[in-house]
């Protein structure tokens, strides 16, 4: 067991607990009359502006993930690490008028997650509720995630064991069950500014100390040609070019399909900050290339990730990295934007998966007349039951690399596009078709993901989400994102079952928006949300 690092440990202490503190502190910020409503508390009161909503949806999307697995993903695989790049460039042009049509539906009608909206357009609870579970499946594994960030800088530091998720997890839930979303919210503005530091000092002062960029690219470059993997290195090659470009695509397609991504954007105050966020939140993918970098830093450093009973822990190696290049104070000031990294979209995402249940499981199937009080404590509840399920997913799928948990995660919320991106553009799928299609990708990716094996953990299943061509009898090396193939599968469903239930003229359900709630701003008017269809 490596000794305790007692400065880094200090000053990840001092500054963890001040941000908490001001999780806690966050209840009283922009203070309402109330926080016994959805509105309140799981949406901070649907009044952030540009500069709030900017640090909440670059908080939300850019996590632990983004410090802890993406150069991970670069010391153990190259070049295929840089995936999360294009994928956050091609992002925002993707969903600009995508985005801009659910706040406006969702302002006019209450809605507060995407299976509201999903409910009302298609008139079905049923895909509702599909969707919710789906959002809450998802959900799950990426606050895992999150967390198991703030366990991989804990090992750097000597402190081992299982045990700091769990005071992780307690802080988490205390501060999240109190402020709701004013707590990430409020967070976001230490999180970005300690994360900029840390990478701006990083990428100038390491490379200096290393000897230059192309020593390290060098080193990266002499590690991968000496392994049997034919897909690493620091170049992409024939092997993985596909799956690189499908991973890109399909995790950019998925981002804003998670509910947390949605829980941001419903939270601003009208269409123009959203516009000036699609705009501006670029901004954080060149961050994103640099924290990549980083992975490629670490084998010129000659980094071994720590190993738990004899088996190498990937997650920890931009921890150690940290810890053999800058002096103690500095390493603590940089283990604590991870931990801080980590707790913002954590709160966020349980604050996310708990609206899902509250609004389209408990109020629609338990509870029709359930106030805005009891929705509000309900969802209080859950976002505590949710972070449970995120520390069992830790415990129980133990990935290679913690980027697979949220790998895993987006292949499952991938298969709710068409119900809610394409069902913001249009009406034509019936809803009988539409869960079909949805329960087919779900078995489809489920399958595949099951089947892909992981050698180096010596893991039969979950390996990761590079399906081999061969299994579909191509002869090629070649392999494609999971989620992209089980995407055209439900597709297909719902395209062949939308048109045989038309023929057959099965009846579908009411569509409860108007083509005017699509285009509509802040001061405009608004129906009350239990202005439905029927079930």
């Amino acid at each position: 067991m490596k000794d305790v690092k007692t400065t880094e440990l200090v000053i990840f202490a001092v500054l963890f607990l001040l941000v908490s503190g001001m999780g806690f502190v966050a209840a009283k910020w922009r203070r309402p009359t109330t926080m016994d409503s959805l509105d309140e508390w799981g949406l901070g009161g649907r009044n952030f502006g540009s500069w709030v909503t900017w640090f909440l949806i670059g908080g939300d999307i850019y996590t632990a993930y983004t410090f802890v697995a993406v150069p991970a993903l670069v010391f153990g695989a190259g070049a295929a690490g840089f995936y999360a790049v294009p994928y956050t460039i091609v992002v925002y042009p993707l969903v600009f008028l995508v985005l801009i049509r659910l706040w406006s539906v969702s302002h006019v009608h209450g809605f507060v997650t995407p299976a509201d909206f999903v409910r009302a357009r298609f008139g079905s609870p049923t895909l509702a509720l599909a969707v919710a579970i789906t959002g809450i499946v998802a959900t799950m594994p990426y606050i895992a995630l999150q967390l198991v960030g703030i366990e991989a800088v804990l090992k750097s530091m000597g402190v081992n064991g299982h045990w700091p998720i769990l005071i992780a997890f307690a802080i988490l839930a205390a501060y999240t069950y109190q402020s709701g979303l004013r707590a990430p919210a409020l967070i976001a503005f230490v999180k970005d500014g300690l994360i900029y530091l840390v990478i701006i000092v990083a990428v100038l002062y390491i490379p200096h100390k290393l000897g230059g960029w192309g020593h390290i690219f060098d080193a990266g470059q002499a590690k991968f040609a000496k392994t049997p993997d034919p897909g690493d290195g620091v170049l992409l090659n024939h092997n993985n070019q596909l799956n690189y470009a499908m991973l890109a695509l399909g995790s950019a397609m998925a981002l804003f399909l998670y509910p947390h991504s949605i829980t941001g954007i419903l939270a601003s105050k009208n269409r123009n900050v959203i516009k000036r966020n699609m705009a501006a939140l670029p901004a954080y993918s060149f961050v994103l290339g640099l924290i990549a970098l980083l992975g490629l830093m670490a084998i010129a450093a000659k980094v071994v990730p720590i190993s738990t009973d004899g088996k190498p822990d990937g997650n920890t190696v931009i921890p150690l990295l940290f810890d053999k290049m800058f002096p103690d104070w500095f390493t603590g000031v940089a283990f604590a934007a991870v931990g801080i990294g980590a707790l913002v979209p954590a709160a966020i995402m349980s604050i996310a998966a708990a609206n899902l249940f509250t609004r389209n499981i408990y109020k629609e199937f338990i509870n029709r007349d359930a106030t805005d009080k009891q929705q509000a404590t309900v969802s209080k509840l859950v976002s505590l039951v949710v972070k449970v399920g995120a520390v069992a997913c830790i415990l129980l799928l133990d990935p290679q690399f913690s980027i697979d948990l949220q790998l895993i995660g987006g292949v499952i919320i991938l298969q709710t596009l068409p119900a809610v991106g394409l069902g913001l553009m249009t009406r034509w799928f019936h809803r009988g078709a539409l869960i079909a299609g949805l329960v087919a990708g779900l078995a489809y990716g489920l399958y595949m993901l099951y089947n892909i094996p992981n050698p180096a953990k010596h893991k039969a299943h979950f390996g990761g989400s590079a399906y081999k061509l061969s299994e579909l009898g191509l002869d090629t090396k070649m392999t494609v994102y999971v989620g992209i193939l089980a995407l055209l599968a439900n597709v297909a469903v719902a395209v062949i079952g939308t048109v045989i239930c038309k023929v057959a003229k099965l009846a579908d359900g009411i569509d409860a928006t108007k083509a005017s709630d699509y285009t509509a701003d802040e001061g405009d008017p608004k129906v009350h949300p239990m202005e439905l269809s029927p079930q």
